[in-house]
């Protein structure tokens, strides 16, 4: 008879890694160690398939780079391992210390989106229960964008996912589903075949195109003066919806601030003909429209003005409030959970994520001597990263966990090792549909690896707060799930037998047009934003974006070479560069080596770059963006640096 090493079974867990998919993945699992990974097709979103990234995860699961076991930093800044208890012991007697001495303003908790399970929410009620300490605020992924709709409707909310078949146009107005939501693109082929038409707006050209019957091309931020054209034209035919004044407030001021220019001017703004103007309007109009909103466009010091140029236009036009329609920037994907454990009022002190180097730096009254980071890089993920090196390599202690040596870890004075996706044991929504679902170890992590949730316990028991977080990572689970959630076919025993889509969360967001505002009518924009330009001496829009192998650092794996930086062919003859040539790029800042790749099919007035780069490797795009923030949200505008390139 054939040993147990010959045993094949496959098992079922939920990538929660920071994408809006939350693809529940099947492993295929041989002596304890994965062979294969496929997408589940009982799953109603994943359908059978996964990303390249996940498909591919298997190079990092088992990668010979691992962090496996706890590291401490050398005086020689090498790092050599260290036992669990000794890295503990030292970690509980530094932050006593330190609380001691400073007080827990003096410690800043850095937790970030690397994981998108709920049970790291254990982790800040830890921080919260011993400080309570420094905390991050603001945002640099959708700050803007959940801002925007927070103030138009009360919340960020979209139509269920699936409610896209019953659209009759859809407006992808800057996102890439090819790459930040794959399993969109089933639904968006399903409307399709139910006579859904649809259209891209958007400055960078991608494959997203290759679906649309439209394409519009407006300049790198001109998103605001495009809506305000579509605005001017719908007014001067009137095409609004004959009711919007009923369930709109200042109707007549946006309408004024419409009016303010003439639909020419708005499309010379946005660098686009009249007629995508007009194009628009007539989409808008021939409803049910949907809207789906890609967060870069938030990404920008204009983007909550953005964002709530489109609420308004799916507004007024009768799109918001029905099947088919809405305008989708976010799906609240905590809504299922019980998180009221954490209200315990305002940390001493907060640091804003966008601005993380600068205000680390900047804190006084005490300092911040210590810093523990829980799923993130801030060095490789936020704006000017060698400010946010300098302001970590200049702290008395820092904690990092991970998996990986990233350009934070390596300012790290200990490392933790914790789970891969596939190790991970938790419950998660998504922020791209509805569902829910549970992550399940496929396999068992490498014997010195521990889950945020024992790290904590192991922390807090030397702290005194062994009672506050007891239990085992199934026990929370079930305490988190609301129970109203779990009375209605989505306890967690339920979700273990297959997704379940989240009982609280509406099919139609804002049905009957019945918004969460203070007056229950949706509030649209009064003011334009103020949309600077960039200097002559760097006229390019550096866009760093998402690729498919590449979301953010935590996908990154190893890299060879300058970074590629695509641009109009134009700009490439005007620098002396040809395709394949080494050049700098250049910002007021900094500047790295790129590799130039020549597309005649994007502007003339933007460059290029995967997102997620290594410093180390000379392949950060962040390095050449100043810090700055969004116009409400406190979001990172990380879209507005003008770079050059030069030969280099």
């Amino acid at each position: 008879m054939a040993g147990a090493e010959s045993v094949t079974e496959t098992r079922k867990t939920i990538c929660n890694r920071d994408c809006p998919d939350a693809c529940s993945i099947v492993a295929t699992v041989q002596a304890g160690r994965v062979t294969k990974l496929a997408g589940d097709r009982d799953h109603p979103v994943t359908r059978g398939f996964l990303c390249w990234r996940t498909n591919h995860f298997l190079n990092l699961q088992y990668a010979t780079d691992r962090i496996v076991t706890p590291l401490l930093r050398g005086a020689d800044g090498g790092f050599q391992p260290i036992s669990w208890d000794a890295a503990l012991d030292l970690i509980a007697d530094r932050l006593t210390r330190f609380r001691a001495e400073s007080g827990p303003a003096s410690i800043f908790h850095y937790h970030s989106g690397g994981s998108l399970g709920i049970l790291g929410k254990l982790i800040d009620r830890f921080f919260q229960l011993f400080g309570p300490v420094t905390t991050k605020r603001g945002d640099i992924c959708s700050g803007a964008g959940e801002a925007a709709q927070t103030a138009d409707f009360g919340e960020s909310e979209s139509n269920d996912l699936h409610d896209l078949v019953n659209a009759r146009q859809i407006l992808l107005w800057g996102k890439n589903v090819f790459v930040s939501s794959p399993h969109t693109i089933p639904v968006l082929r399903d409307a399709q075949a139910r006579g859904a038409r649809l259209t891209l707006i958007d400055p960078v050209h991608h494959r997203t195109a290759s679906l649309c019957e439209q394409y519009w091309q407006p300049r790198p931020g001109g998103d605001f003066a495009l809506a305000m054209a579509v605005a001017r034209r719908l007014f001067d035919r009137g095409l609004i919806d004959p009711g919007a004044a009923d369930y709109c407030d200042n109707l007549d001021q946006f309408r004024a601030l419409a009016a303010s220019r003439n639909a020419s001017e708005w499309c010379r703004d946005a660098d686009v003909p009249v007629a995508a103007a007009d194009d628009l309007a007539d989409r808008l109009a021939q409803g049910p429209t949907a809207i789906l909103v890609g967060w870069g466009m938030g990404r920008r010091e204009n983007g909550g003005a953005i964002v709530r140029a489109l609420d308004a236009l799916g507004t007024i036009t009768g799109n918001v409030g029905i099947a088919g329609g809405g305008v989708s920037f976010y799906f609240k994907r905590r809504r299922a959970f019980d998180l009221s454990f954490l209200d315990g009022g305002p940390p001493p002190r907060t640091i804003l994520e966008p601005l993380f180097g600068r205000d680390l730096l900047a804190a006084e009254d005490p300092p911040v001597r210590a810093v523990w980071i829980t799923a993130g890089n801030p060095v490789a993920m936020l704006p000017d990263s060698q400010t946010v090196a300098r302001a970590l390599s200049s702290r008395e202690f820092v904690v990092v966990t991970d998996s990986f040596m990233t350009d934070t870890a390596r300012l790290a004075h200990v490392i933790l090792p914790t789970p891969t996706l596939l190790e991970t044991d938790d419950v998660l929504g998504a922020y791209g549909h509805h569902y829910l679902g549970v992550a399940r170890p496929v396999v068992a992590p490498p014997a010195e690896v521990r889950s945020d949730l024992e790290i904590v316990q192991g922390l807090a028991a030397r702290v005194g707060l062994r009672s506050a977080l007891a239990g085992t990572a199934r026990e929370w689970k079930e305490r988190l799930i609301r129970p109203e959630v779990a009375a209605v076919n989505a306890s967690l025993q339920t979700l273990e037998s297959g997704a379940q889509r989240n009982p609280l969360a509406p099919v139609i967001s804002f049905a009957q047009r019945r918004f969460l505002t203070a007056s229950g009518r949706a509030n649209l924009i009064t003011e334009a934003p103020l949309d600077g330009r960039r200097s002559a001496d760097y006229p390019l829009a550096l866009m760093s974006l998402s690729t498919d192998r590449s979301q953010s650092s935590q996908w990154s794996q190893a890299e060879d070479g300058a970074l590629p930086c695509t641009v109009h062919p134009a700009v490439a003859a005007a620098a002396g560069l040809a395709e394949g040539a080494t050049a700098l790029l250049q910002s007021a800042i900094g500047s790295i080596s790129v590799r130039v790749r020549c597309d005649q099919r994007q502007r003339r007035d933007v460059a290029i770059v995967p997102k997620g780069g290594h410093l180390r490797s000379g392949r950060c795009a962040n390095a050449l963006l100043q810090a700055r923030v969004t116009d409400i949200g406190e979001g990172g505008a990380l879209y507005d640096e003008g770079v050059r390139l030069v030969n280099g």
